[in-house]
């Protein structure tokens, strides 16, 4: 067979052959905006020129900080093209691990959206390794700022060759982007993607057990184009001449229901968080949402009650996934076999609700006490991931040796697998609740608590107890509706049917509003601090 390397600048090449007429829509400050995928080629290759005359060249790292929009996904193309590095930074990570990340991964070029100028103005001088700063900006002048040296976008682009010839000869092996994992302790971890990765990765995405996305489709990446490179959907849509559908800065629930029906979205992709802020607003409003095939969910669990919302009430497929910043992220993904789709409705939530089968081209195994845990759905371990999209190991970073062992990744995630081979994240191993020698899963009970019709969000966390090491208490927070009208009491008995009595919350604690990561998964040690003091007596 012919020895032709899998490289990111391929990709978009297909895209401008065969779908030069296919669209991005791209919302950024100023409103709406169309690009075939023409321009964008044109306008990516120009970015490219661009970034080799201001002196990027072969491996250097090319910093992000910007939203959801057409730029953004020019430099996805534009740095591993020219065989540069994209580094897609989490723009809602603090000042200290902004510092971290970008000193860490040694940007040399940082290009920021207009808007988040100050993240980068606060910090700059302890910058070591960034040599210039590229602002974005759909306007002509350049902002007011104290960065130095500093390029306009735009005046760059129009300065530059849009015939510029992507580098042919890279190893498919070679990095093609990093990105940051969100840090709940300690510093940012980084991981590295290769060319070849992220060509393979594409191909996961677009099988038919899969996402199955196509060029037919019209995909809203709502997750991050910081956060594990929106799940690679940016590249595997492009590849594919797919419609994107990019929502921007600072978008609401309300925007993005607009854009499912202004838009006829087919696919969308985000966190628990995201969809139950649109099912709010679904509820609220009159859209149409008739065009959407697949619901992607990921990051953290979905709540059961939730996919039988989304599809019962408003008929759109949930596609419950799993994977992390380490995985590409895709490693499964949640789909019934044909002969289960007989099966009573309920079973068949069941099986959707769990995080699925592992992605072709992957293997794994889940590790408990004794060995290998029999596949029952009962016995718990932790779950290790191995495969040609899978890191083996973080940048620059002693923490390799602890996760990375054997030729595996252990993902530190708690799961059971059952006859069948799907998985179900029982929970992060840190997140484990211990109690009198027996093992409680939180995602559990927080997925049944956000089955009660009055609970919009709810996480739960162990707290100290004397007798029994730890007790799970749920932190709730409860739909506008209902704030006056339910009470801790109302949800125990709401859980005491399904759980044995051991496992059921020592209490309930009402929030206002449950702290976030910034990836937008529930910020566990951020309550765990908030009750620290709540030690809990008595006995279960």
């Amino acid at each position: 067979m012919m020895n032709m390397p899998l490289t990111v600048g391929s990709m978009l090449e297909r895209a401008e052959k065969f779908f030069p007429k296919k669209e991005v829509v791209s919302r950024t400050l100023s409103g709406v905006h169309r690009f075939t995928y023409e321009e964008i080629g044109k306008r990516t290759r120009r970015l490219s020129s661009a970034l080799e005359r201001i002196g990027v060249s072969q491996g250097d790292r090319v910093g992000t900080l910007a939203w959801n929009h057409h730029r953004h996904l020019e430099i996805y193309f534009a740095a591993p093209g020219m065989g540069a590095v994209l580094h897609t930074i989490n723009l809602r990570l603090s000042q200290e691990h902004l510092v971290y990340v970008i000193n860490h991964a040694e940007d040399k070029v940082i290009l920021i959206d207009e808007d988040l100028l100050p993240l980068i103005e606060g910090i700059k001088d302890r910058l070591t390794s960034v040599e210039a700063f590229i602002i974005m900006s759909d306007n002509d002048e350049l902002p007011e700022t104290d960065l130095s040296p500093v390029h306009s976008y735009e005046e760059l682009l129009s300065e530059a060759d849009e015939s510029y010839e992507f580098v042919k000869d890279i190893d498919e092996n070679a990095p093609a982007g990093m990105c940051y994992t969100s840090a709940t302790t300690g510093n940012p971890k980084g991981v590295v993607y290769s060319h070849r990765g992220i060509v393979l990765h594409g191909f996961a995405m677009a099988l038919a057990d899969t996402a199955a996305l196509s060029e037919s489709d019209r995909c809203m990446p709502v997750v991050p184009m910081f956060h594990a490179n929106a799940w690679g959907l940016p590249f595997a849509a492009t590849w594919l001449g797919t419609t994107q559908v990019l929502p921007g800065p600072q978008f609401t629930p309300k925007l993005l229901a607009e854009f499912i029906e202004s838009e006829k979205v087919t696919v969308t992709a985000g966190v628990p968080t995201i969809w139950l802020g649109l099912l709010k607003e679904l509820d609220e409003g009159n859209y149409d949402t008739s065009s959407v095939r697949a619901v992607l969910c990921g990051g953290s669990a979905a709540p059961s009650g939730m996919i039988k919302a989304y599809e019962t009430k408003y008929k759109m497929p949930f596609l419950h996934a799993y994977g992390m910043t380490e995985t590409s992220p895709l490693v499964t993904l949640s789909r019934l076999k044909s002969y289960q789709e007989d099966l009573p409705e309920q079973d068949k939530l069941d099986i959707r609700a769990k995080q699925g089968l592992l992605v072709p081209g992957l293997e794994m195994k889940v590790l408990g006490a004794n060995g290998e845990v029999a596949w029952d759905g009962e016995e718990m371990g932790e779950l290790l991931i191995r495969g040609p999209w899978i890191a083996d190991e973080y940048y620059k970073d002693e923490r390799t040796e602890e996760a990375f062992r054997d030729g595996w990744l252990h993902t530190g995630d708690v799961v059971t697998v059952d006859n069948e081979g799907v998985i179900k994240i029982v929970d992060r191993t840190k997140d484990l609740i211990k109690s009198g020698g027996e093992w409680i899963s939180s995602v559990d009970l927080e997925n049944a608590l956000m089955a009660h019709e009055a609970v919009f969000e709810a996480s739960v966390v162990a707290v100290a107890h004397p007798e029994w090491q730890e007790r799970p208490v749920a932190c709730v927070v409860l739909k506008d509706a209902y704030k006056d009208t339910v009470s801790a009491e109302d949800l125990q008995a709401f859980l005491k049917p399904q759980f044995a009595k051991w496992w059921l919350p020592d209490d309930i604690v009402f929030l206002d509003e449950i702290p976030k990561t910034s990836v937008g998964k529930f910020l566990k040690r951020s309550l765990r601090d908030k009750l620290k003091d709540h030690l809990l007596s008595g006995t279960k």
